[in-house]
């Protein structure tokens, strides 16, 4: 075991799992952290955990029994209400990079590949929990304004639903404004020093950033620097 996450708080978190085995190793580990934990071995009762239950964080099997994937139930929990303010990491047997890479194009937040260590898993949980806290502040840039207390983003007044990552994202670069980042340099800041992630995975979740802070007739503020990199920029793409 690693060290201690810092103590789970009372902090609900959701275990969808179909194998016996690593239900009990998960709700074992994070309940010695201090964490609440409801495990569901389907994807219908990972749904109703998620209305019943109300968990902070979601742990999420790619393969289920029955009809709902890990997939299904990624996309379904972020269309619910406040379900784009929920983290999620995404458990998966696929070593793919392209499987990494539609897990997290299809809401989560982050993927670990199976069998699952426990010291990678608080690292990660850790880096996520950290993303979703911030002071108390807002944060302007043109017509985008970021709450850092309440997680909410508007643009141009019209209410902008982000993810963890994604709200993260957008913080680090309404701090920098105009400044060329690359993309070693945004994976350091977000996902911090020593959490091994695929440089594609900056690509995925600025391409999610775009999506939803840019509506219909609003300019693109994210800037692409070929060979360089991104920023945020008055001038856009």
């Amino acid at each position: 075991m690693s060290e201690s996450l810092g103590g789970g708080n009372g902090l609900r978190v959701l275990v969808v799992e179909d194998d016996p085995s690593l239900q009990v190793m998960l709700r074992y580990n994070l309940e010695k952290q201090g964490y609440r934990v409801e495990v569901a071995g389907d994807g219908e009762a990972a749904l109703t955990a998620l209305t019943a239950f109300r968990p902070s964080f979601v742990l999420l099997d790619w393969m289920l029994p029955g009809s709902l994937s890990g997939i299904d139930i990624c996309r379904r929990l972020r269309a619910m209400p406040g379900g784009h303010e929920l983290p999620v990491i995404m458990l998966t047997a696929r070593s793919e990079e392209v499987d990494a890479i539609r897990g997290l194009e299809t809401g989560a937040d982050d993927y670990l590949t199976k069998p699952v260590s426990m010291a990678t898993l608080e690292a990660r949980m850790r880096a996520l929990l950290r993303r979703t806290q911030g002071p108390s502040e807002l944060l302007h840039f043109e017509d985008i304004v970021l709450d850092l207390v309440k997680h909410r983003v508007e643009r141009g007044g019209r209410s902008v639903q982000l993810g963890p990552t994604e709200f993260r994202l957008l913080e680090f670069f309404m701090r920098r404004p105009g400044r060329v980042f690359s993309r070693e340099d945004i994976l350091r800041s977000i996902w911090g020093e020593n959490i091994h992630v695929e440089i594609r995975t900056v690509d995925v979740h600025i391409r999610r950033l775009r999506k939803e802070i840019n509506g219909l007739g609003e300019r693109d503020l994210i800037r692409t620097v070929r060979s360089a990199g991104y920023a945020l920029d008055s001038e856009g793409e």
